[in-house]
């Protein structure tokens, strides 16, 4: 057996600058939500205002994604993700320009926020998928599983700095100065994804409709029942066990100001990124399929942990756990993705992960807004906690193809 070489997807210098670029974007965008997260709750003291923000880019990036994964798959990979990222910019720009006149703003009126998050919803819908396939465009197939571990570690990488630089920048600089960083790291990473060299890539040629396009994407994932189980499994963890949307709330409750909140922002991207580094030096994973199952059930575990707690210490611990036992599913679900899909579904495919994953996480953070408007904010975490425990029960009876599933 040749010798495992866990950098091998980073000696791709294409691969590293989307890497890079993505990286930054990360960045920028945890650093964002951060001060977009404070400055709502400053500004309403609701919950539910909080859950709105996820609701506010959830939205369009549900509608749109199919569409985006369609032309990821028909059109310049490149060229969509330089686009989308464009767009994440003007949406910080005009975040910066809301903050410098804060009449826009008085008397608590935060729907021009909002406004601007539907829009960057839009933007990230279009990058996403994109990005995800024009990895696979750069990295030799024996690398796929490398590239996914690397990708997924830099994204956890980067929201670990993002939340911290937003909290820190807001805290001690005010929240214009967060948004201008902001600006300033989507300009470099637009510039970053100009100078990937991608080899010409011929796109379907098949003569179909949109609808029947996206179609022939569904039933893909549809038909291919690990992935689709392993999809549901994250989508239902994720959309009842994410707490993450009310941080707000916890950081004034364990008696932190938005410093203490970028921390706690950034615990669960901490322990991800040792995990991911964990998982990079290892060998291809063994009974996969139940690993997945069980790291699902710890995150949930943690969830109702960081319920509990009354320690902010305790808490970022908790959090970062819960970062470590979520990564392990991200890095399986993403290897399943990008193995087992034909290159020229690849676009659709990842959209419809987008929209499994990345859709579950800001709807799941409306459900927490509605959950602790109606049940108090520490009493929803827990239910939602316990509720991923049931999915994962629910999911180990029901999926024994996941649950027997090997190597990868």
């Amino acid at each position: 057996m040749p010798k495992h070489d866990p950098y091998s997807s980073l000696r791709n210098r294409s691969f590293l600058r989307i890497l890079v670029s993505y990286g930054l974007i990360t960045v920028a965008r945890e650093g964002q939500m951060v001060i977009v997260g404070w400055q709502v709750y400053e500004a309403t003291h609701d919950p539910l205002s909080l859950g709105m923000i996820g609701l506010a880019e959830a939205l369009p990036f549900i509608a749109v994604a199919l569409l985006a994964g369609h032309m990821a798959d028909r059109a310049s990979r490149k060229g969509i993700a330089i686009t989308g990222t464009i767009g994440l910019l003007l949406s910080a720009v005009a975040l910066l320009i809301f903050t410098l006149r804060p009449e826009t703003l008085a008397h608590g009126r935060v729907w021009p926020i909002y406004a601007v998050i539907f829009l960057s919803g839009i933007a990230r819908s279009f990058t996403r998928p994109a990005l995800t396939a024009l990895s696979a465009d750069v990295v030799p197939r024996e690398n796929y599983a490398n590239a996914v571990a690397w990708r997924t570690s830099t994204w956890h990488f980067a929201a670990i700095l993002g939340p911290a630089l937003g909290g820190l920048l807001y805290g001690f600089s005010g929240a214009a100065a967060g948004y201008a960083t902001v600006c300033v790291l989507m300009a470099i990473s637009v510039l970053g994804l100009m100078l990937v060299a991608v080899q010409s890539r011929v796109p379907e040629r098949e003569e179909m409709t949109i609808g029947e396009s996206l179609r022939v994407g569904l039933k893909f994932v549809w038909s291919q029942a690990v992935v689709l189980a392993a999809m549901s499994l994250d989508l239902f963890s994720v959309l009842f066990g994410g707490a993450v949307a009310l941080l707000p709330i916890f950081a004034k409750m364990l008696g932190v100001g938005p410093q203490g909140l970028g921390v706690l922002r950034a615990a669960p991207a901490v322990g991800a990124v040792l995990m991911g580094i964990f998982i990079a030096h290892l060998p291809p994973m063994r009974r996969a399929g139940r690993t997945l199952i069980i790291s699902v059930a710890v995150f949930g575990l943690t969830i109702i942990a960081f319920a509990l707690s009354r320690n902010f210490f305790l808490s970022v611990l908790i959090l970062t756990l819960s970062g470590m036992a979520d990564n392990v599913s991200v890095v399986i679900r993403g290897t399943l993705i990008q193995t087992m899909t034909p290159p020229n579904l690849l676009g659709r495919v990842s959209a419809v992960n987008q929209i499994f994953i990345g859709s579950s996480n800001e709807i799941g953070a409306f459900e927490s807004g509605v959950a602790a408007r109606l049940m108090g904010t520490v009493p929803s975490v827990i239910f939602g906690g316990l509720m991923t425990l049931l999915v994962v029960a629910i999911t180990a009876w029901r999926a024994p193809q996941l649950r027997r599933l090997r190597e990868i």
